[in-house]
């Protein structure tokens, strides 16, 4: 005769599991892998010198020297996609001059390594802003510019607005206002550059700023 099973409780799932927004976020939320992939060539290259005696050195100082200019020359892809783009593009203007910062906007996905997404980023717009990062070489970073970009902004419940870039890509640093102003982003750009010396020091990506609206 089988025997009737325990009666085993059912644990009741958390209330805020209920809410679509959180649930939505847990399943599309982007996290960017750990380390950063480099070329078969370049790897064996590196190793060999390294195998060397005394080729730790090269290779040391090499690696501190790329680190340092990642730091110093970072080059934004464009993508600009609504009122967020003219304070982007005020910021990269005479008056605040970032260029001075080693910063220079560059039209080439190929030849970047931050994006810059300023704006509000639709569902037909996702997949294109995807395939642009992903041309880009690694390390890679992203910052998120205005409120549009860190969670919807004020389309956050339309129907046609990705609520959040971060669920499209992985991003660094977030940059709150609806829209910056420049001296925002000129501050989000720095603490991007104390994330890439963060990098630099200990071969691990700080985690990124506060989502903060």
């Amino acid at each position: 005769m089988a025997m009737k099973p325990p009666n085993v409780p059912v644990i009741p799932a958390p209330v805020w599991r209920n809410f679509k927004e959180l649930q939505e976020w847990e399943q599309l939320h982007k996290t960017r892998p750990e380390g950063d992939q480099h070329s078969q060539a370049f790897t064996s290259l590196t190793e060999g010198i390294h195998g060397f005696p005394g080729g730790f050195l090269v290779t040391t100082t090499a690696d501190a020297f790329l680190n340092w200019a990642r730091k110093s020359s970072i080059w934004p892809v464009t993508f600009g996609l609504a009122c967020c783009a003219i304070e982007m593009m005020a910021t990269f203007a005479s008056r605040f001059d970032v260029e001075r910062l080693g910063m220079v906007p560059w039209a080439s996905p190929r030849h970047s390594d931050l994006m810059i997404v300023s704006g509000t980023v639709t569902i037909k717009m996702a997949p294109m802003l995807e395939r642009i990062y992903a041309q880009m070489p690694d390390p890679k970073w992203a910052v998120s510019m205005g409120s549009c970009s860190n969670s919807g902004g004020p389309f956050r419940h339309g129907y046609h607005v990705v609520k959040g870039v971060d669920r499209v890509i992985p991003v660094d640093v977030y940059v709150p206002g609806c829209p910056p102003p420049p001296e925002s982003l000129l501050n989000g750009l720095l603490l991007l550059q104390d994330q890439i010396s963060h990098f630099r020091k200990t071969g691990r990506r700080a985690p990124p700023t506060p989502k903060v609206d």
